[in-house]
């Protein structure tokens, strides 16, 4: 039976090696320092994006993928023989990258079968659901099949962040609300979280132990979970995280991986969160 390819965009932080394997083609968004032009993952790795984000006088800004990097993908799948494709992109509500690849299967429609889902989660939230589509995929499982399952899950997908600076979220307009936050004491860490494929205030700590320590409890309370992941950009705090959340029950062993420059853009350096699908 034809295989199914796995499609997704380099805002779901899947690790290269797992991507390899799972056989995911993921689509690049773009990253602009200034006049520099970077695409991600291809010309530009989550530790050079974080020591350019340093030196960097200027935020970066992120640019979703065209319709026509999408149709490459399409096209690749079809002549290498798969029956289908279906792509899971970062929430609609974020980025017009669902947009982009929703034009590019419309474009395809008469020759080649193309589903496009809206996780309405980004980073390794995205990335979770995306690796556990591709292990079906892998198994058999139809492209009805496995965009069945994919819709199912993305109501129980989610993620809780710390963040270590405000700048570039408030800069980057994803989070109004946040300016509320800039008169606080500096050592005052906010959580944030997905809602609806939104980001949205999840509280406010007053220390890093006491975040982190949040960060699990939120979630340990969606526990039992199928996977879990941790996800940081250039943040000193992942061993003290890893080891807090190693007493989460989950089904498949906690992936902890780099944040790469689409989130991080926004999120800004040092920003740690979990990830999980719950059971």
């Amino acid at each position: 039976m034809a295989q199914i390819r796995i499609i997704s965009d380099s805002a779901c932080d899947v690790p290269e090696e797992i991507a390899r394997r799972l056989d995911i083609d993921i689509v690049s968004l773009s990253i602009r320092f200034g006049d520099e032009e970077f695409t991600d993952r291809v010309d530009l790795t989550p530790s050079q994006f974080w020591a350019k984000c340093k030196k960097s006088k200027t935020l970066p800004e992120t640019a979703a993928p065209s319709p026509g990097a999408f149709q490459a993908a399409y096209e690749r799948a079809k002549s290498d023989g798969c029956a289908g494709a279906i792509v899971l992109t970062l929430s609609a509500a974020l980025s017009a990258t669902h947009q982009s690849a929703t034009l590019a299967a419309e474009a395809v429609a008469s020759e080649f079968t193309v589903k496009v889902v809206d996780t309405k989660a980004v980073s390794m939230a995205q990335g979770l659901l995306t690796i556990e589509i591709a292990e079906l995929a892998q198994a058999g499982a139809t492209l009805d099949e496995l965009v069945e399952h994919a819709e199912a899950l993305t109501s129980k997908v989610g993620v809780i962040a710390m963040l270590d600076t405000l700048e570039h979220l408030v800069k980057g307009g994803r989070v109004g609300g946040a300016r509320a936050l800039l008169g606080q004491v500096l050592s005052i860490k906010p959580l944030l979280e997905l809602k609806d494929g939104v980001v949205a205030e999840a509280g406010r700590q007053r220390t890093r132990a006491k975040a982190l320590a949040a960060i699990v409890e939120v979630t340990k309370s969606h526990a039992p979970l199928r996977r879990l992941a941790l996800v940081h950009g250039d943040s000193g705090e992942v061993k003290a995280l890893e080891a807090l959340a190693a007493g989460i029950s989950t089904d498949h062993p906690i992936i902890v991986t780099d944040m790469g420059p689409v989130v991080g853009t926004h999120g800004g350096p040092g920003i740690i969160a979990l990830c999980w699908i719950e059971a």
